[in-house]
């Protein structure tokens, strides 16, 4: 027994041993991904993502009627209506959108500004917003202090806890520079507080296999589907412009044709493949990466968001934005999740710094729970400075890869004219870059992604008017099943 007494003493002591020898290195010899201060860097706070609040309901769904007898039971206390000093402004027909309290219960919580109070339950709301009232709680989960609603933007409200005793804040206040603090406003530069982002528009439910408008007839007049698959052929696969595709068919093949009969071409080829490349059950692996490039449509910059599978290199999700936001981001994704019921096991989404990939993780995880909880993996800057960009850096360079190779095509077109423009151009690419060309990592196998129907196609113009064909035949089952 005495044997036994002392060797798990001897393993206690070991522990402890060890854990001060953890703590040690910890504190004083800080690992690669650790030295790496850039990322904890107050400056860099802003561009991060604060985890979700605590949401607690409001537990009081009594009416008016029913909680003024319950206040004089309980507490004795007699909830009469408010005793004003001049005219009351505040329309009959207001009422309180928590307890239905009429106008008589309610009076100006901050005078001319707007905000109304609730006699009965406290409830404070705006009548010029529609009487709009959350009926959920948002609290810090650093300090459990309720947040305040602060700003409304475009597609989000921003809550903030203004708690100064909050531990998240103290600790962000400790590595801002004494300088900036000595300065008026000089906290300002920061972002310390907790913030959290409640969007006002839900991007789950926006069709991403709508049917494409101002679809085209394929009945040709004077030229053929041949003559049609030509041109896809030369503007798609060689990237020629408009005016140079009219011009090598007339010098090759002797076809005169305009370059505005080409870009209808296009146009009509980018409607009918459009929804077969969007709904196709591409494979998907345990590792994807995604990026945004930047575009121009009438001079203005437009932002093309590009989702691949790291092991098969396909496309398998991209949208066309104009402007950067966490929509064009959570719409990407949601293509490249398509025909997934869970997340693979060790999935990893691999991105830049830009904290709008880490706010779309977020939001698959309020709608689809755990089976969709990813976080993001990502390569910051352009060399490696941490482990994990380290790492990471390989996938990086493959989403940029297909950047400039996509840029590469773009090119010729001197910008778009519109959006619709920029996204059949884009549509036709990814079907080209997918199912059409040779890649070198899969040693020049043609196409990237299999189908056994454009086995059989041949030369360039019949695998074209085959992936038309299978456009149509997708179009017709998404028909059927709407209808």
């Amino acid at each position: 027994m005495n044997i036994i007494l002392y060797l798990l003493q001897l393993c206690h002591q070991l522990y402890q041993q060890n854990c001060w020898l953890i703590n040690f290195i910890c504190r004083y010899i800080p690992l690669k991904q650790w030295a790496f201060e850039d990322s904890h860097s107050p400056k860099y706070q802003k561009f991060k993502v604060d985890k979700l609040p605590i949401i607690k309901p409001y537990e009081q769904d009594w009416t008016y009627k029913e909680l003024i007898p319950y206040w004089q039971k309980r507490y004795g206390k007699l909830i009469k209506p408010v005793a004003r000093r001049k005219e009351c402004d505040i329309p009959e027909t207001c009422s309180c959108p928590r307890c239905k309290a009429p106008s008589i219960y309610l009076y100006r919580n901050n005078g001319s500004k707007g905000q109304l109070l609730c006699k009965v339950c406290d409830a404070r709301f705006s009548p010029d917003e529609g009487n709009r009232f959350s009926s959920l709680n948002l609290r810090c989960p650093y300090c459990n202090h309720s947040l305040n609603h602060k700003k409304d933007r475009k597609h989000f409200i921003i809550h903030k806890c203004v708690n100064p005793k909050c531990p998240y804040y103290l600790n962000n206040l400790k590595k801002v520079d004494k300088t900036d603090l000595d300065a008026d406003y000089g906290k300002n530069k920061y972002k310390l507080h907790y913030i959290y982002r409640e969007f006002t528009i839900d991007f789950f439910k926006m069709d991403i296999t709508t049917l494409p408008k101002n679809a085209s007839s394929l009945k040709f007049k004077k030229n053929s589907a041949y003559i049609m698959s030509l041109c896809l052929t030369y503007r798609v696969n060689l990237g020629l412009s408009l005016r140079k595709t009219a011009q090598a068919l007339k010098d090759i093949h002797g076809i005169s044709i305009s370059h505005q009969m080409v870009a209808n071409y296009c146009k009509t080829a980018a409607i009918c493949i459009k929804p077969f490349v969007d709904t196709y059950p591409y494979e998907k692996g345990s590792a994807m990466v995604g990026d945004e490039t930047y575009i121009k449509v009438r001079g203005v910059k437009g932002y093309v968001w590009l989702i691949i599978n790291a092991a098969t290199r396909a496309v398998i999700g991209y949208q066309i934005s104009d402007n950067r936001g966490v929509g064009p981001c959570i719409m990407a994704m949601r293509m490249a999740f398509q025909h997934m019921k869970e997340l693979p096991e060790s999935f990893r989404f691999i991105a830049d710094g830009y904290s709008a990939y880490t706010l779309a993780a977020q939001q698959f995880f309020i709608k689809f729970g755990d089976t969709f909880q990813f976080e993001i993996t990502q390569v910051l800057g352009l060399t490696n400075e941490d482990a994990v960009s380290k790492e990471f850096r390989p996938y990086k360079q493959m989403i940029e890869r297909i950047n400039r190779t996509y840029k590469a095509s773009y090119r010729p077109t001197n910008g778009f004219d519109n959006f619709d423009g920029a996204n059949y151009d884009l549509a036709l690419w990814v079907a080209y870059y997918n199912f059409l060309r040779p890649h070198k990592i899969h040693n020049y196998k043609r196409p990237l992604v299999e189908n056994d129907v454009l086995k059989n196609g041949g030369n360039m113009p019949g695998k074209w008017q085959l992936l038309i064909f299978l456009g149509q035949q997708t179009i017709k089952k998404m028909q059927e099943t709407a209808a």
